[in-house]
Formats: structure tokens, sequence, C-alpha cells
């Protein structure tokens, strides 16, 4: 098949991985894949939330936005309280970066990672999760440097990737056109050994089949062993 960027169906989009972008963070990432860019910041706060106060655990939460011209028209800015969809994305991202993480070995701290869309071109929540890790683990990898915590809390990384069925075929990474045309949307989300975090599907015209769910999640954990490496690469430079 023909993709509308000239990909095969089980090619990722160009990635790039930029560590410090914003310099106040303990730990940032600047995501690209394809037109999507993400910046995800990492801060870490000396408390958690009164309700997990002496417990001797810590926290990790995430919070998403997108900016009123990271799309093809405005969108007006989320002020006060956040739509059904941010806070899907935002739970979702949180859920996906404490999967991975020790809370007990942070101590009694928070760390809250800011994922800010620059550019949306499908893949916000996938980008934002992958870039999301990254800067948790330069964040984590600060606090050991100072003494803070004894080890790294972060037990691997976590990557996420979008998969469809687009003119009945199986396809990885999906830009926004093709989301848009998808008979098939998944967002996948595993850890660096392969373990499924969330698996979100939804057949967008004819139900699919078990065969098709396989091959679905086939391509996806392919790319997500890509982009795990793309992370290694991102923190060992």
């Amino acid at each position: 098949m023909s993709r509308p960027d000239g990909r095969n169906p089980g090619e990722l989009r160009p990635v790039t991985m930029e560590l410090g972008k914003a310099r106040h963070a303990e730990g940032s990432c600047l995501i690209s894949a394809g037109h999507t860019q993400v910046l995800c910041a990492a801060s870490v706060e000396e408390r958690v939330p009164d309700w997990r106060a002496g417990r001797g655990t810590g926290w990790v939460t995430a919070e998403y936005s997108m900016l009123p011209r990271a799309t093809h028209t405005r969108s007006r800015r989320e002020r006060g309280t956040v739509g059904g969809r941010t806070q899907e994305i935002q739970r979702l991202i949180g859920r996906s970066l404490r999967s991975v993480i020790d809370l007990r070995a942070l101590g009694e701290r928070t760390i809250i990672v800011d994922c800010d869309v620059l550019e949306a071109d499908g893949g916000t929540r996938t980008a934002a999760i992958t870039g999301a890790c990254v800067a948790l683990e330069a964040a984590c990898r600060k606090l050991v440097g100072e003494g803070l915590i004894a080890r790294n809390p972060i037990r691997e990384m976590v990557t996420a990737v979008s998969v469809g069925i687009v003119d009945g075929v199986a396809c990885l990474d999906l830009n926004y056109e093709e989301d848009s045309s998808a008979q098939v949307d998944m967002n996948v989300v595993a850890t660096a050994s392969g373990r499924l975090v969330e698996v979100q599907g939804t057949a967008e015209k004819e139900p699919f089949s078990r065969e098709e769910l396989d091959d679905l999640l086939d391509i996806a954990l392919d790319g997500i062993r890509r982009l795990t490496a793309f992370q290694d690469q991102a923190l060992a430079g």
C-alpha cells in the first residue's frame, strides 16, 4: 500500500528526542514523531498529596495540554477546568509512568510531568508517554546524583505507539490523515521488556477479528522496541 508520507506499513515516522529543552526542569525531553512535537518536563516536589502523606512512598502524575495552534485550526485554551479528552490522556500518561517506577524508592516526593503539545499530527498521547518517560528518567537520575534517593526507582522504560488498520492494512504510527480515516484505531503502551501496560482499540467502522488484533499488537510491540532504542540513545547522549 502507499501511505500518505511514503512509509511502509510497519515503519515509524522519523523520531527525535532531545534532552534538556526545559532547562529549569529536573528532567525534560522534546520528542518529535513526524510533525508531532511534544515538550515533556518533569518537576520534583518535596511533598506528596495529602492522601499519600505518611506512607513513606512517593507519587508520579502527569498533566497534558495542547497549544492553541498545535492543529490546523486554533483551539481554545483550557482554563480552570480541563475537558474530558485531556483528563483521559493525563490519566493514561500517569498510569503508564507509575507502571514502571518503585514509588517507595522515590521517597515522599512527587514528580509531575507536564506534556505540552507544540504541534499535532496524530499520536500526541503516545508521543507524550514516550517523551515523559525520558523526562522522568532524567529527573530520577538527577535525584540520585544529588544524593536525595539511594537508587534510581525506574525499573524499566515505558513507551507507546499508535497502530491501526488503514485501507485494510495494519499500519504502525498513524499520522492525522491516517488516523482520521482508519477502520481500526489503537494505542498500545508497553514496557521495554514487552509487557503490556494498556491497549486502547476501537473499530471505527466494521468490527475487527482476533487475528487482526494480534497483527496490530505484533507491529505495535515491534515499534515499541525501536522507540525504546531511541529513548536509550537520547539518555546515553
